[in-house]
This record gives structure tokens, sequence and C-alpha cells, in this order.
């Protein structure tokens, strides 16, 4: 029999705030997270690029120095949200075998293993920290939020690039549908603002290059629109059974009515420009709802500002929606936050349960003139919903051809 999943927590550190109420905030308001770097390497290595969207609130202000040193700055993000969406949640009774962790990881920890490269060139091999693996491995994240709450059910990595986190909540439902645990803190995580990883995304043209006016560089959907803007962050969801949750007593933000994953098999950078693999993933996770296109509320789009990539989203829409998506509110919100690649999936989750607990879609900035080629109805102010039942759907598009969908529904509605 299926389950209702309920979302009872969540967190996030982003470069609007450094919790979620605060990120929501920043959004709702229009702010953009994208600041020139202040870094010497910026100059150093000759950059491109010169900004991205740094997180507003570094970990090692809010965790102990102990904890901060042991982890990669991704895992570092990873248990400041988790531990958010813990206390958001109100600290949920569960057996540890009854607790799992979903988390995921674009990159991992590339500081890590960038400075003990440098660490090895520079001053040897004796000088390279022990705790280096550990701490550069993809799964670091989850275990560091599996050891922290002690959660014994399992702790499971997701990386599937930019799909990441919102397949590790699309795996969080399945598990908790399967009855492998009651509760589950899922999300995702990236901290890979380096010079390598800049130099990289600019190689491939993929990266915005207004360096004069970062704060307006991410533009998805505008005619002019020429790259994405790097971010960095994470978002936990913590996720449980409505029986769990309701025996308990606990706040439901919304309910994680479905989610679907698939793969394009098309590059290993490029969408497929037909949509297939994401039209797919849509109708999976409506039908794991027990939904139709027509139930779909608003929208929280992938839309990178990409060239390529927001139009081959708008082709898979129109492909699931017909007409009617050109009336369905869309946000792309990494207009505001940049892209949090591996990240960015949890904390567009937490945007798109935002926006039904204040029935309200956020904005979606810094449009010049929409690409006549993508006639959607983008929010360019915050847009009240209206009453009845809310369903929103949360899109993540990664490089390699995944695709993962979250549908989030109202609860009690």
């Amino acid at each position: 029999m299926t389950k209702k999943i309920v979302v009872t927590g969540m967190g996030a550190s982003s470069p609007l705030g450094g919790t979620a109420p605060d990120s929501w905030a920043g959004l709702l308001a229009g702010t953009s997270g994208a600041r020139a770097l202040e870094h010497d390497w910026v100059a150093k290595y000759e950059l491109p690029v010169t900004f991205a969207a740094e997180a507003k609130v570094r970990p090692e202000e809010v965790l102990e120095r102990p904890v901060a040193k042991r982890l990669d700055p991704s895992s570092q993000f990873a248990l400041i949200s988790a531990m958010e969406a813990w206390e958001d949640a109100g600290r949920p009774e569960v057996a540890p075998e009854r607790l799992g962790v979903d988390y995921a990881t674009g990159i991992g920890g590339v500081w890590t293993l960038l400075d003990a490269w440098d660490t090895l060139r520079e001053r040897g091999p004796r000088r390279v920290l022990p705790m280096t693996v550990p701490m550069l491995m993809p799964n670091a994240a989850s275990a560091a939020v599996s050891m922290h709450f002690e959660a014994r059910a399992f702790a499971r990595t997701v990386a599937s690039a930019c799909a990441s986190s919102t397949e590790s909540i699309v795996n969080a439902y399945e598990h908790l549908q399967a009855g492998l645990a009651d509760v589950i803190i899922a999300g995702g995580t990236e901290s890979a603002i380096h010079p390598i990883t800049v130099a990289s995304f600019s190689s491939m043209q993929a990266l915005s290059r207004r360096n004069d006016s970062p704060e307006t560089a991410s533009r998805p959907y505008s005619v002019d629109r020429d790259g994405f803007v790097m971010g960095e962050g994470a978002a936990s969801l913590v996720l449980e059974t409505e029986e769990h949750a309701l025996a308990r007593g606990a706040r439901i933000y919304a309910e994680l009515a479905g989610g679907g994953v698939t793969a394009d098999s098309y590059h290993i950078t490029a969408n497929d420009p037909e949509g297939r693999g994401a039209s797919r993933a849509v109708h999976i996770a409506l039908e794991r709802a027990g939904a139709v296109p027509d139930d779909v509320t608003h929208i929280n789009a992938h839309a990178t500002s990409t060239p390529v990539g927001d139009p081959s989203e708008y082709v898979a829409l129109r492909e699931v929606f017909g007409e009617r998506v050109h009336d369905i509110p869309v946000s792309a919100t990494k207009a505001s936050t940049g892209h949090l690649l591996g990240g960015t999936g949890a904390l567009e989750a937490v945007f798109s349960i935002l926006a039904i607990r204040d029935r309200k879609a956020p904005p979606t900035i810094n449009i010049t003139e929409m690409d006549p080629a993508i006639p959607l109805k983008v929010v360019g102010e915050p847009q009240p919903l209206g009453e009845g039942a809310q369903l929103v759907i949360s899109n993540s598009f990664g490089f390699g051809g995944h695709n993962a969908v979250a549908a989030f529904r109202s609860y009690g509605d």
C-alpha cells in the first residue's frame, strides 16, 4: 500500500542566507547572491570568470572548530543544514535503526583533494593529512550527517551531477515507501568554487562572463543569457511517513507526493534537445503522486541560464503539459542563488515547499527580455498561488544525462 511521505523539517545554507528562512526571505526580496570573488587565486591564475555566488555565512562561523577541522567544506555545509532541519522538525524521537540518510554531492571534496595536492608538491608526502581521503570521498557528507545523528538504518550517497540532491530526495521517498526507515534526512551539498572548477566550466563556455555585473549575470530565459553562475551551500529535508509524523504530533509542511528519475543516454554535458528523459521524469513523478499534469500549480524549473539548457527544459515541459504550460507560474530561482550543482535540487525543494506554505511563487530576477523561443509564464514578482490544493514540481538535470523531478503537494487540502 502506498504511504504518504511528509516533510517535517528544512534547513539551508545558501548564497542568500545561512538558514532556510533567511534564504527564502532573500529570494522573495529579489536579491542576488553573486559577488566578485575576493581571493588571491582569481588574479594569480588570470581566471576569465571572476565572480560566483558564495555562501552568505561561512560554515566555520557556525560549527565548532574541532568539528569543522575534520570535514571538507562540502560536508560542513551539509552538517549545518541537516542540524537546522533536525531542529526545525522538533528533534524527532526515532530508533537509530529506523533513521536513514540519503545525501548527495555533485563533485565532493574538491577543496580537500586539491589542497592536499598542493601540499604534496610543495612540502612532500609526510605533510599530507591522514584524514585527506575520508574528507574528500563523495560519501563524506552522508557519513558526517549519519554519525552526528546516529542514523543506522543506512547512509547512502548520490552523485549525479546537478540532479544529485533531487535524486537523493526521490530515493528517500522510495526508501520510506519500502519501509526501510521511519525518518530520513535527505539533501545535497556542494563547495566547489575553486580555481580549477572555475577554469574548467569557463573552458566549456558554461559560465556567464559578466564580470562587470555579477548580480545580474544569471538570467534564465532572458534572450541575452550567456551561462550559469557557480554557487555553493547545502539544503536538507527531514522526511518521514505520515503515520510516524502524526504519532509524534509533528508540524507537517507538505507532502512529498512523488518523484521520478531517468537518464538521457545522450551526451556527457548537453541535455537532450528533445527533452525526452526530462519529460519522462516529470510523468513518473506525477504518476507516483496519483496526479495528472492539470493538477500542477507551480514549477520550480532547473533553468540554469545557459543558451542550450533552458530551451530543452521548455521542450520537455511542453510535452508534459501541452499548451497549458504557458499558463503555469514558473520560477527559475538560480537567477538569485546561482547554481549549487549537487546542492541545488535540495535548495529548490526547500523553495518549492515554502512556496506551498506561503502560497506564493518566488520571483525570477534579471530577465531583460524573454527569449521568444521559451514562452513560459515566468514569475517576475512574488505571485500568489491562490486557494485550494497545490502541487509543485521541482526539476533538476545534470551532466551525464541525469534527470530528477520531485513533486510536493500541500498537506490537508
